[in-house]
């Protein structure tokens, strides 16, 4: 995919996961979770082109500009959106799967200084809500909710709903009565 089309996918994901975005041209200009995401592509390039001291530098000016702070050697699938931004962080080693949907607050850090993998893997089509501290490498499996302000330091297996400090995983039919087909859930609704 060109990098055009994939910032279209971004701005296609975005109108999606976001219920006050009025067009595109709003997107485009001022979400700062966007930029974020579009500044981490080629802070990356730059990384795995082994130009690390221009991939870091590249992204500390992106977390100026945006409050976000993504390590260039992370791995991010496509249409990652960040709702509203604001200190979010991602660690150097975490993965994050496709369709994923991180609100502000959230960091995906490590609990380890040994180097190697140290910080979380989250699947697709995740939620991870407000304030929510995902740490070390663990696993948190595909369509799964992590609630605001959550503290997740065990894996949650696909399909769950992880809540509280620290935090634990339940099937998501326990909360719901039902396990719909996730393409947008709100995670306040499960606290």
């Amino acid at each position: 995919m060109t990098v055009l089309g994939r910032m279209r996918e971004d701005v296609r994901a975005a109108r999606l996961r976001d219920p006050a975005a009025r067009s595109s041209a709003e997107i485009v200009l001022a979400y700062s979770g966007v930029h974020a995401v579009w500044g981490y592509r080629w802070a990356h390039w730059l990384w795995t082109h082994r130009l690390y001291l221009a991939a870091r530098i590249h992204s500390q000016w992106v977390r100026f500009l945006t409050g976000v702070e993504i390590h260039p050697g992370a791995t991010i699938g496509r249409r990652l959106f960040i709702d509203h931004g604001m200190g979010v962080v991602i660690g150097e080693t975490a993965i994050v799967g496709d369709d994923v949907l991180i609100y502000h607050g959230v960091t995906l850090g490590g609990r380890s200084t040994v180097p190697g993998k140290r910080h979380p893997t989250i699947g697709d089509d995740v939620v991870i809500g407000a304030g929510a501290t995902v740490l070390g490498d663990i696993t948190v499996g595909d369509r799964s909710v992590v609630g605001a302000q959550a503290v997740v330091v065990d894996d949650a297996p696909a399909d769950s709903i992880v809540t509280g400090i620290p935090a634990i995983a339940r099937p998501r039919h326990t909360v719901t009565g039902i396990v719909s087909e996730p393409t947008y859930i709100d995670p306040a609704i499960y606290i």
